[in-house]
């Protein structure tokens, strides 16, 4: 039985693309530099520092810095508090706690704001564990390290967990650590759609979700 759930949160259990791309916004429009990019979903998901530099085509590693550290501080102050709730998520996060699920998640974004979207909207109850890239010190790189950390330090076997997660990323992350994955089509799908894998369970709403994960 896959009784660990261990969850991506952007374009899994919310959408915070409107919030995140209103930060990207005001920190290019404050610094005057125009977007190599259009800012959409699929600025959504890599690390901060990355989607900087792509951006922006900025190189400078400085310039890089002060630009992330202007993201945060709009993000954290006032951005994050316009993240959306997918339909039926807190119904169904309430209904895997009460069927004995461990909860976990583990996602690209920072820890700081991930922990005041949950307490945001009231969802710390849910969880076991939170975990992002710098949870940890040093930070890790990616989101394969950060998924074999997690079962390590929390001695899960990976055929007792499983991952959830809207990405190629997060397939390719599950992959390398031995975890089944489930590939949810309702967040930032579109962009890989032809890469996903055919061993990749894909639900297409919550409620597909819900009953593929109470079958276990």
């Amino acid at each position: 039985m896959n009784k660990y759930l261990i969850f991506d949160l952007d374009g899994t259990l919310v959408d915070s693309a409107p919030s995140i791309l209103a930060s990207y916004a005001h920190v290019f429009a404050s610094n005057r530099i125009a977007t190599q990019q259009p800012l959409t979903s699929a600025m959504i998901g890599p690390p901060l520092m990355q989607t900087l530099a792509k951006l922006s085509g900025v190189k400078d590693a400085e310039v890089l810095s002060d630009l992330a550290q202007q993201f945060k501080s709009h993000y954290d102050s006032e951005g994050y508090k316009q993240t959306l709730i997918y339909n039926g998520v807190p119904q169904f996060l309430a209904s895997l706690q009460a069927a004995g699920f461990k909860l976990y998640i583990a996602t690209n974004k920072r820890y700081v704001p991930t922990l005041k979207i949950l307490q945001h909207l009231g969802w710390e109850q849910y969880f076991s564990g939170i975990f992002a890239l710098d949870y940890y010190l040093p930070a890790l790189t990616n989101k394969g390290h950060m998924l074999g950390q997690i079962l390590s330090d929390l001695s899960i076997t990976p055929k007792d967990a499983l991952y959830i997660g809207d990405r190629y990323e997060d397939g390719t992350a599950a992959e390398q650590n031995g975890l089944p994955f489930v590939l949810v089509s309702w967040g930032y799908f579109d962009e890989i759609a032809t890469q996903a894998k055919s061993e990749w369970k894909t639900c297409a709403t919550i409620e597909a979700l819900g009953h593929y994960l109470h079958a276990l």
